[in-house]
């Protein structure tokens, strides 16, 4: 087992486990506007990787405004009429949006988060990234990048779906495939992750602090 990082006091993880949802308000910078992107996660290695995505963005994009979503109760993402811990289309939309792009990085098979949220009004912008069944004896961080699940990759996919960034995006991507091809030529030499991944903590590189 790897040290797991501890991203809320415990109080703040009661209260957000009994929600089963929320927006991490700490990891967001779209207070008072509207967000250009949702970033949403769920699962500890995809929340991990949401959040040092969401970390390069801030640093390299710092106009996009961005909104981290965590859930621990996949069924919050029903429609209420459908399972009792679902939320109401309303409580849906006012986290997800109803017109913007909605990255999800998930712990297993993309196709449960498109079941559950095919009926909500923003679905066909819910891009999710989970589970491919790629895999093989390497590091932990290389199972994120065989399954597109790593931090490098979410950003590319917020790029691609994100116009309005322009040349500052299009420089930024070179930047993330050429760090994929420095990730894979350390991994191969050394048989660990780079040492930026491995130490990797929230507010490092930006000016974001956990509440």
């Amino acid at each position: 087992k790897h040290p797991a990082p501890q991203w809320l006091t415990m109080d703040a993880a009661v209260k957000h486990c009994a929600e089963g949802i929320g927006i991490w308000q700490w990891a967001s910078n779209d207070q008072g506007v509207a967000p250009d992107v949702v970033m949403a996660c769920c699962g500890d290695v995809p929340t991990l990787e949401t959040l040092a995505a969401v970390s390069i963005m801030r640093e390299h994009l710092p106009d996009l405004k961005i909104r981290v979503v965590n859930v621990v109760d996949l069924m919050k993402l029903q429609p209420h009429t459908e399972h009792p811990h679902g939320l109401s289309d309303k409580d849906f939309d006012e986290l997800f949006t109803t017109d913007k792009p909605v990255i999800f990085a998930f712990h297993a098979y993309p196709w449960l988060v498109h079941r559950l949220t095919y009926r909500r009004t923003n679905h066909d912008n819910i891009h999710v990234r989970g589970y491919k069944e790629e895999g093989t004896i390497t590091t932990p961080f290389d199972m994120t990048v065989l399954n597109d699940l790593d931090r490098f990759h979410l950003v590319m996919d917020t790029i691609d779906r994100l116009p309005q960034v322009g040349d500052a995006g299009v420089y930024l991507k070179q930047q993330l495939k050429d760090k994929l091809i420095e990730h894979k030529e350390y991994i191969d030499k050394n048989g660990e992750d780079l040492p930026e991944v491995r130490h990797w903590k929230w507010g490092a590189t930006n000016n974001g602090k956990p509440a």
